[in-house]
């Protein structure tokens, strides 16, 4: 009884091998797949029969130019298959649906009013509606807490209110159980999709950093997240590192996102809060022009930011680093001093990482968790759905 086991295990990894290849590396035609991934022409071949007759790729027309029989590229087909990716927050909920091919078919913002997690059931449901007549593979949920190894329960969310896995029986019952759902942290899917999508395509060494009420890290190593032994890696908002004297929305003092988190900073610049985090931070990137107290603010904001970052730089050694979130409207008034205080606080011949903004804008957490939701079926672990 193993042997039938293995033998479909070993073909859905052959299956995601190629998904994965056509993803990452675009269209080819079946030499070139079989080259790619080391299987065998036969196989390639059987498997794009299997992957054409299920509208999950697609042949393109015949290159010219080439000697003999033209090869038919293949590529990815983006008219079926859709995951969803949804993010929770303090004060908005956001989605974004993928296709196959990696392409946004849908995406939204809405700040939140009343209760969150209604908000979010609302968005989940309006959303499953637009792609009712595509095939939903899967759904993943970013929340601002720490999430267990079981991509389902939540053990810890100082800023929410969302214990266990009551966000996603919510999200599931919404979309009327039409695909798995899971929950991940806003930080780990933010930096997944700078990775796939955004700032960070171009190395294999990334720590992410939010910006919103909570401060959060995503760290990517050749395209993976990585976890921890408890999936709570990332949880850098409660290092002991910020103004002793604040308190911090977990209870405690010295938290570093009570320091640099965006009410800290808006507390610092006495400017209020706006609908989203970057509304907010637009608002104060536009006043900074015209307010060297402000910009000054911000200044020694920035330094307390690269406090942090060198303390994370020395552990984890990033090559580049992204700011998302509020720090993306602010740019240099923030990156620059963070970047010198970063550069000062480093020993021996380390070097500082490269600082950029990201890329993605608010939805960087739900793009990231859709690009998540198609992850079992590019690791192997699931097929496709018929």
């Amino acid at each position: 009884m193993q042997e039938p086991a293995s033998t479909e295990r070993l073909r859905r990894q052959n299956v995601s091998l190629l998904l994965r290849s056509l993803r990452r590396h675009g269209p080819g035609t079946r030499s070139e797949l079989a080259q790619r991934s080391g299987l065998a022409k036969a196989t390639v071949g059987a498997i794009v029969a299997d992957l054409e007759a299920a509208r999950a790729v697609v042949e393109e027309e015949a290159r010219g130019g080439a000697r003999g029989r033209p090869g038919r590229p293949v590529s990815l087909f983006g008219e079926r298959y859709v995951a969803l990716g949804l993010e929770l927050n303090v004060d908005y909920v956001a989605a974004v649906v993928l296709d196959l091919a990696g392409g946004t078919v849908h995406h939204e913002t809405r700040p939140v009013r009343g209760a969150a997690l209604d908000a979010l059931a609302a968005l989940a449901t309006a959303t499953a509606k637009r792609v009712a007549d595509r095939a939903l593979v899967g759904a993943v949920v970013a929340v601002p807490g720490l999430v267990r190894a079981d991509d389902r329960t939540v053990a810890w969310a100082p800023n929410v209110d969302i214990p266990g896995d009551l966000v996603a029986a919510r999200v599931a019952a919404a979309l009327r159980d039409r695909c798995p759902v899971h929950v991940s942290n806003d930080a780990d899917c933010a930096a997944y999709a700078e990775a796939h999508h955004g700032a960070a395509t171009d190395t294999a060494s990334l720590l992410y950093l939010t910006g919103t009420v909570g401060v959060g890290a995503g760290i990517v190593e050749d395209g993976a997240l990585v976890r921890g032994g408890q999936g709570f890696a990332g949880e850098v908002g409660h290092m002991p590192v910020g103004d002793p004297a604040v308190r911090c929305g977990c209870g405690r003092t010295g938290c570093w996102e009570a320091s640099v988190g965006l009410h800290a900073m808006l507390r610092a610049v006495e400017m209020p809060e706006l609908e989203t985090p970057l509304a907010s931070a637009e608002a104060v990137a536009e006043r900074a022009r015209i307010d060297a107290g402000v910009r000054d603010r911000l200044a020694a904001l920035g330094d307390d930011l690269g406090l942090g970052l060198a303390v994370l730089t020395q552990v984890l050694d990033p090559a580049v680093v992204v700011l998302g979130g509020y720090f993306v409207p602010l740019g240099e008034l923030v990156l620059g001093p963070a970047r010198h205080a970063l550069e000062r606080r480093l020993v021996g011949p380390m070097r500082a990482p490269e600082l950029r903004v990201g890329e993605l804008g608010i939805e960087a957490a739900a793009l990231g968790a859709a690009e998540r939701g198609f992850s079992q079926v590019f690791s192997g672990e699931r097929e496709l759905p018929a």
